[in-house]
């Protein structure tokens, strides 16, 4: 399978997911580039944009997206985010090559970038909702409060809501906390007076997607499902 053919492919699953919930919205579909060269990384979005698709990328490593922004960049209309954590100690290099960070987890974190910020950036809270001591991420109850950081900051744009899925095969589980993130971002919207559509849910990923746009997931981060293994 091409590359091109993997992202049509997941373009579809995602539209029949769509279809299988009765979703009328869109539903995006953001590639996961991580371990991926820059020449990859430039097919991929070479490849979106032939479909007639956004150009969404999502890099885990702030290192990876300043080796590979170049090359995307090549593509108009291209857009790079942070979907891993990050440090506050690259918190510089990665305002230098990425247009969002979706992995916002502590009011720390949202001072450090509003105090380094020069522009407007579009960040994602990122919940742990699984409770997992592996996962990132702010806890449900804590919420609130950092989104209030963001809505209060100069220069961070509260765009929605992140999270890693439940690590299990039991659907039912998968999707309750699919569904805690969703009942978060429409009490937010109700709390800070936004429309409901305008805070995105980032959520599923190429092993659970279909369980997370029947939650109401808005943009899905696909990586094998598309390039095939991760790479060491």
């Amino acid at each position: 399978m091409t590359l091109l053919e993997g992202i049509a492919s997941a373009r579809l699953r995602i539209d029949e997911a769509a279809a299988a919930a009765g979703r009328a919205d869109t539903v995006s579909l953001q590639l996961a580039v991580k371990t991926r060269t820059p020449d990859e990384c430039r097919e991929a979005a070479e490849g979106l944009a032939s479909l007639g698709l956004p150009v969404l990328l999502g890099h885990n490593r702030v290192q990876e997206a300043t080796a590979t922004a170049p090359a995307i960049r090549e593509v108009p209309g291209s857009r790079i985010s942070l979907i891993g954590p990050l440090q506050t100690n690259k918190i510089n290099r990665a305002l230098a090559c990425v247009d969002a960070i979706d992995t916002i987890d502590s009011p720390g974190l949202v001072d450090a970038i509003d105090a380094r910020a020069q522009r407007i950036i579009d960040v994602l809270v990122q919940v742990n909702v699984s409770a997992e001591p592996s996962k990132h991420g702010v806890r449900p109850d804590d919420a609130p409060r950092l989104v209030d950081a963001v809505v209060e900051s100069e220069h961070l744009r509260l765009a929605g809501f992140m999270t890693v899925g439940l690590n299990s095969p039991v659907e039912a589980d998968v999707r309750a906390a699919y569904a805690d993130l969703r009942r978060l971002r429409d009490d937010t919207a109700d709390r800070v007076g936004v429309a409901t559509a305008d805070l995105d849910l980032s959520m599923g990923m190429s092993g659970d997607l279909e369980w997370a746009v029947a939650e109401g997931a808005t943009i899905v981060r696909l990586g094998t499902a598309v390039f095939g293994p991760r790479r060491p």
